[in-house]
């Protein structure tokens, strides 16, 4: 591993001592380009001048050129480099920082990360957790349960990130309670979200709860949980939510009753194959095909001629799917 002494930076590698004049420069413009000359070496002696740049320059559009530079680099003093970026003065440098601690890869990096979701910032709490979320690092997942009560949405939405990911049974209680009461749209879209891991039915009546939120997003979010986690229960619900207001809701639920199969849902489904949206029509054949009740057939057939061809295409599938179950 690359020794990054930012104290008494010295080499003898000749295409980096080419570079020093220009790095040393007094126009920062001159500056910038040559850190960008110096990665293209792609060689880890040059790490130590770039975690130099993005640490030490004056100039915050050079800071933020050192951080996306350092990108592809795991190495923990890199690492550690870029999240004490994500607090620098300009938005810019903690920018580049966080999307470049988003790209890495290794459960090494994770450990250097993990302590700066505590940081007494927001941004670089978030950040550090969204970080964390891309590596599915199991050792986050402490941290991220006590994140959910975090004062910022920005680092509740990251928390319910990560234990969606890691499939964190054990947060379903309070994941369920972000899903339902809390003030941020995206937290409450996401922990919607987050709560198709599960597979009993102790979620229900949050997701249920969710399918009368008063933003459309969630809506549409539960409805697409529910298909998810696959529970004959919320069919009902499901059923209802075919007359919500927003279309994109309908259709996630048309989809979460085919995948249900709930046989219950015929009849509004074959209403639905007259809707104006051919989106909607599309979802409803598909799940009349899935619901494998032949009685579907003759509304079926009378949408073989649709306007549409992707409904066509719909109606198709589920008559082949339709086969055999009394045609």
């Amino acid at each position: 591993m690359t020794d990054l002494n930012l104290a008494d930076l010295s080499t003898d590698n000749p295409d980096i001592l080419d570079l020093l004049p220009r790095l040393a420069a007094d126009d920062a413009g001159i500056r910038r380009i040559a850190l960008i000359d110096l990665a293209d070496l792609e060689d880890p002696d040059a790490l130590p001048w770039l975690a130099r740049a993005l640490r030490e320059d004056a100039d915050a559009a050079v800071r933020a050129e050192a951080a996306r530079l350092l990108e592809a680099w795991e190495e923990p003093e890199v690492v550690s480099a870029l999240c004490a970026a994500l607090a620098d003065a300009d938005e810019r440098v903690r920018s580049a920082a966080a999307q470049s601690l988003s790209e890495l890869k290794s459960a090494e990096a994770g450990r250097v990360i993990l302590p700066w979701a505590r940081h007494a910032d927001a941004f670089v709490r978030a950040s550090a957790l969204r970080a964390l979320r891309e590596l599915r690092l199991a050792d986050a997942a402490p941290q991220a349960l006590e994140a959910l009560d975090d004062s910022d949405a920005f680092v509740r939405r990251e928390a319910v990130g990560i234990l969606g990911w890691l499939k964190q049974h054990e947060a379903l209680p309070a994941l369920a309670r972000l899903a339902s009461d809390d003030a941020d749209t995206e937290v409450r879209r996401a922990a919607t979200g987050a709560l198709g891991l599960a597979r009993d039915a102790s979620v229900l009546p949050a997701l249920r709860a969710a399918l009368h939120d008063r933003e459309w997003q969630v809506r549409e979010e539960a409805a697409t949980t529910l298909g998810k986690v696959g529970l004959s229960e919320a069919g009902a619900a499901l059923i209802e939510a075919l007359g919500d207001g927003y279309w994109q809701v309908r259709l996630r639920a048309a989809r979460a009753l085919g995948k249900l199969r709930h046989a219950a849902a015929l009849p509004a489904l074959v209403e639905l194959l007259g809707h104006s949206i051919s989106n909607l029509r599309k979802e409803a054949a598909l799940a009349l095909g899935e619901l494998a009740d032949p009685s579907a057939v003759p509304a079926l057939q009378a949408a073989e001629n649709d306007g549409d061809p992707e409904v066509r295409k719909a109606v198709r599938i589920a008559l082949t799917q339709l086969q055999g179950t009394g045609r």
